[in-house]
């Protein structure tokens, strides 16, 4: 038998949020990007050629983001889903449940756990008895060659029900992260032999990692300085959630996270020396190795996903529908500001598949196009970019106010008392999907007013609000939930549960109406 080694090196090597990117394109343009899971499989293999012992492990959030994710889940989900082909054939050692997967329902999420040549964990999502992990073991154990061991636990952001229709998550229980995370952390201390305990975790950080100040609501989304600072015994911590990327020690804790839809992989570096028989950490890195254009496509993985994407592509490029006028986003900036054609017709929609007359919806991201004269299901996917369905519930004038509220948080003044968005919607994470419009009403948002006396009209039919009186408003589920911390929606009667995706409710209408009309009636404004 030969001598060991007196020092080694192990590798962990973490994908998280890739949203379905497999292909290196942008599918609203159809020009290539420096991103996807093709593109990082090139530096998967780079950095497995270059170190003796690597650990790959996926963060969650792999199985939903992109038209090719979406056609699947809809038209092909008989056949094997190739994200997990790709995933198969790179030889991930772990996978972790993120909160996307649960937007397709639980039957694509239990298939594709069927499919994996590697185990899912997630500690903390536990069936209804609420005794044993529901996906797949909470943690494994890899031993390398030499002897060395690397103990992996998955837990995942609990703040799942907040957001997801309760018909994908039925049957199961989202325990507390932290409270799971030291449970297990105590438990592997206790039972098993290991040289290296990661924690991998589909959630992120509540507060700012040099000062600890808080950076959101502290609602238990995200626990990740919490981990660092209030559990003993974590090596290395695995984040994702918030898109963000980070290379830090924090509290000793040797963290990362690579942002999100494959444009960087996160590398974590640790270097081992033996003594006594028992392996000692004596040195770590992390650093984002980042996709750029010398990266090459790694044509096996296309392969295995080529005949799905030739037929998403096909579907994409189905015209199904005209507009007379103009539904074109020149600035997303402008077009939250002040009434837009795109914005009321989304909302007119929402009002038209529920059969109420107050609707509210949102800019969910910054490349939004907007709609061109001639639409097709390219033109739709990229506007309404998640697979989100409709509820309506019932509201009070009060809690309606204190949406606009809400929404008004989204701005604020510069030196110059120019309306600016808040820097809150877009540090760490961008969150634009947080700030409503709506339809229905009338109203102003008068920004150089004291946060939560910005709202400073406020009419239905003609009349002012009535805060005592109470309204069926359509909005889609996550918002509906309370999500993006609209906490006066939370636990308000549900009067009408639209399961169809909102993609489709905006394809069956063109599909039915043929031509559309851009229209805008000025319902609302931002001002100073």
């Amino acid at each position: 038998m030969p001598a060991v080694e007196a020092r080694c090196e192990v590798v962990i090597l973490e994908t998280s949020d890739l949203h379905g990117n497999v292909f290196p394109i942008n599918y609203g343009n159809h020009e290539e990007t420096n991103a996807g899971l093709a593109k990082i499989a090139t530096i998967i293999q780079q950095e497995r050629q270059k170190a003796e012992n690597t650990l790959l492990i996926d963060n969650g959030d792999v199985l939903q983001g992109t038209p090719l994710t979406y056609h699947y889940a809809k038209f092909l989900s008989d056949k094997k889903n190739p994200l997990i082909g790709a995933l198969n054939y790179l030889q991930y050692d772990a996978a972790i449940i993120g909160n996307h997967e649960f937007n397709y329902g639980m039957g694509l999420i239990k298939k594709a756990v069927n499919e994996s040549d590697f185990p899912w964990l997630s500690a903390n999502i536990l069936d209804e008895k609420r005794t044993e992990s529901f996906f797949g073991p909470p943690y494994v154990i890899k031993e390398f060659e030499n002897g060395l061991r690397v103990a992996v636990l998955g837990v995942t952001t609990h703040y799942i029900p907040n957001w997801e229709n309760p018909s994908h998550i039925e049957g199961l229980h989202f325990a507390d992260v932290f409270e799971t995370t030291r449970k297990w952390v105590k438990f592997l201390q206790g039972n098993e032999t290991y040289d290296l305990l990661v924690v991998s975790y589909h959630g992120g950080f509540e507060r700012d990692l040099s000062s600890g100040e808080p950076t959101e609501s502290l609602t238990g989304e995200n626990q990740g300085y919490r981990l660092c600072h209030e559990i003993e015994g974590i090596d290395v911590l695995l984040t994702g959630h918030q898109h963000r990327r980070i290379m830090e020690n924090v509290n000793g804790i040797t963290v990362i996270q690579p942002g999100s839809n494959g444009q960087a992989i996160g590398k974590i570096t640790i270097q081992f020396q033996l003594d006594d028989d028992k392996w000692r950490i004596v040195g770590n890195a992390a650093e984002l190795v980042e996709v750029d254009d010398s990266t090459a496509t790694d044509r096996n993985v296309l392969a295995l996903a080529e005949e799905f994407e030739r037929q998403t592509q096909e579907w994409l490029d189905q015209t199904i529908g005209e507009i007379v006028g103009d539904m074109t986003v020149y600035s997303a900036f402008e077009v939250r500001i002040m009434d837009h054609p795109l914005i009321e017709f989304i909302n007119r929609v929402q009002m038209d598949a529920a059969g109420v007359d107050i609707s509210s919806t949102a800019l969910f991201h910054n490349e939004s196009p907007g709609f061109s004269n001639h639409v097709t299901m390219r033109d739709i996917v990229s506007n309404y970019i998640y697979p989100n369905t409709l509820k309506v519930i019932r509201i009070s004038g009060q809690d309606l106010k204190g949406a606009l509220e809400k929404c008004a948080t989204y701005f604020t003044l510069d030196d110059h008392n120019q309306i600016k968005v808040n820097p809150a919607f877009a540090e760490p994470k961008p969150q634009h999907y947080n700030y409503d419009m709506w339809e229905g009403i009338e109203y102003e948002l008068n920004i150089s007013n004291p946060v939560g006396a910005r709202v400073v009209k406020l009419n239905y039919h003609g009349k002012p609000v009535n805060f005592s009186n109470h309204y069926d408003v359509v909005m889609n589920n996550y918002r509906a939930g309370g999500g993006g911390d609209y906490e006066m929606f939370k636990d308000k009667p549900v009067i009408k549960d639209i399961q169809t995706d909102m993609t489709e409710i905006l394809a069956d209408y063109f599909l039915k109406r043929k031509t559309v009309i851009a229209s805008c009636d000025g319902n609302w404004r931002v001002r100073v």
